[in-house]
């Protein structure tokens, strides 16, 4: 894990947090709840905002016990409904080794909870009119004209098969990469050949990157199919923003939203006075949870990943949900106007989403600007509300906004995989009681 550039977690600028301001709860019970980077959000009994202390309880134990049935280290979950914190509990550890408790400011690499941030990002320059989800990739990096389409040849056997090119029909656009629709190194049968033509290496920036993809073949026409681009789609987006603004990514992040949401622990890499907060990732074997490495395509100090390359905690993450809680605001600081908020999170793929197969959400459920949408809970048999929207990280983290219930939910973990995130959903649900 590399230090991060001091540049990038500068001393921040103090923030009101109007909406979330002093409320009749008590303030020891709030500093037992808070730690001090989430103390500008007001902590309040469940009830005072119509949720269940004893209903939550049940998500408290069913943490507990994935933990003691070894499926998890440790977790953090946090509740914010009405813009203020319901719920905010640490279970387990961070370091199984050496035998540290997971703490409520626990840093962890948060991989495609990123994606939602770059889609904030990209936005507020939709909305400074200098960028069009309608614009073509290569109006920024001009290395994206004349793309072309990786066609597979029927084979025989279990053999790679050979493929061929055809011309795009057309250019990919924002809105493609934002979408998933773009065909952009998302398994398919291009994707082999960008892995030769397009490497992406640790020592890489997002504009050495994104100009050797230009030249990689797509996965299927653009706008005709749903695929998960899991990198290299949003990081193309992230370089967009660089170009378009004039500023690094990180340094747009920075000034743009995590200074003005007062996110003090998020970044692309950890500064060394921070390392001690950081989580220890495990992986799930036949015999328990084994220690994992931080990967390649996390662990840079120079590739700025749209993708998935942020650091965060639960306290800094639940102020960038509650903003879209809020459609695009906490207290003074206003990044989207709300209509802009509506738009990511709408529908824009059609049924591309829903019937898109093992990477795809399945009926009742579309895709918006970096998010996935809910559309019918009943049909998609989901456990949030018609209209929430969210992601998830490869690790294992998960949030969603539910505006219905104005109300979003937050799940830090180091371990990937299992039942977990539909349980946490499902636990959240229950706790409603008004």
């Amino acid at each position: 894990m590399k230090a991060l550039k001091a540049s990038v977690f500068l001393p921040l600028v103090a923030v009101l947090f109007v909406s979330l301001a002093a409320t009749a709860c008590d303030t020891s019970a709030a500093a037992d709840i808070a730690p001090p980077s989430v103390r500008d959000l007001a902590v309040v009994a469940p009830e005072s905002v119509g949720m269940s202390s004893e209903r939550l309880e049940r998500l408290d134990a069913g943490m507990q016990q994935l933990i003691d049935d070894g499926a998890l280290a440790g977790i953090t979950t946090m509740i914010a409904r009405h813009g203020k914190i319901a719920h905010f509990e640490a279970h387990g550890l961070m370091d199984i080794e050496a035998g540290r408790a997971m703490e409520k400011d626990t840093i962890f690499p948060i991989a495609s909870m990123t994606k939602p941030v770059s889609g904030v990002a990209i936005l507020m320059l939709v909305e400074e009119g200098k960028v069009r989800l309608s614009d073509p990739v290569s109006r920024f990096i001009p290395e994206f004209h004349a793309t072309q389409v990786a066609i597979a040849r029927p084979s025989a056997g279990d053999d790679e098969p050979d493929i061929y090119m055809v011309p795009a029909d057309r250019e990919i656009t924002v809105r493609d990469l934002l979408t998933h629709t773009s065909g952009l190194v998302s398994g398919g049968a291009g994707s082999r050949e960008a892995s030769r033509i397009a490497p992406r290496g640790s020592n890489d920036t997002l504009a050495t990157y994104t100009a050797a993809l230009g030249d990689a073949p797509l996965d299927f026409q653009p706008g005709t199919d749903w695929a998960y681009s899991g990198l290299a789609g949003i990081d193309t987006v992230a370089r967009i923003v660089e170009v378009a603004s004039g500023l690094t990514f990180d340094e747009f992040l920075r000034q743009r939203i995590f200074e003005p949401l007062g996110m003090l622990d998020t970044g692309f890499n950890v500064p060394p006075e921070r390392a001690a907060r950081v989580v220890t990732l495990y992986g799930r074997t036949p015999t328990g949870l084994e220690r994992r490495e931080v990967p390649a395509w996390v662990d840079t100090e120079t590739l700025f990943s749209g993708g998935g390359g942020l650091w965060s905690t639960a306290g800094d993450y639940v102020k960038f949900a509650q903003m879209l809680v809020n459609r695009g605001e906490l207290g003074a600081a206003r990044l989207l106007g709300s209509k802009t908020v509506e738009l990511m999170a709408s529908n824009h793929v059609g049924d591309l989403y829903a019937v898109a197969g093992r990477t795809g959400g399945g009926m009742g459920k579309g895709f918006g600007l970096t998010v996935d949408v809910v559309l019918d809970a009943v049909t998609a048999q989901d456990n949030r509300s018609t209209g929430s929207f969210g992601w998830s990280g490869a690790f294992g983290t998960t949030f969603w906004v539910d505006w219905q219930e104005e109300m979003t939910a937050i799940l830090m973990v180091q371990t990937p995989g299992g039942p977990l995130r539909a349980d946490f959903q499902n636990a959240v649900r229950q706790s409603v009681i008004d």
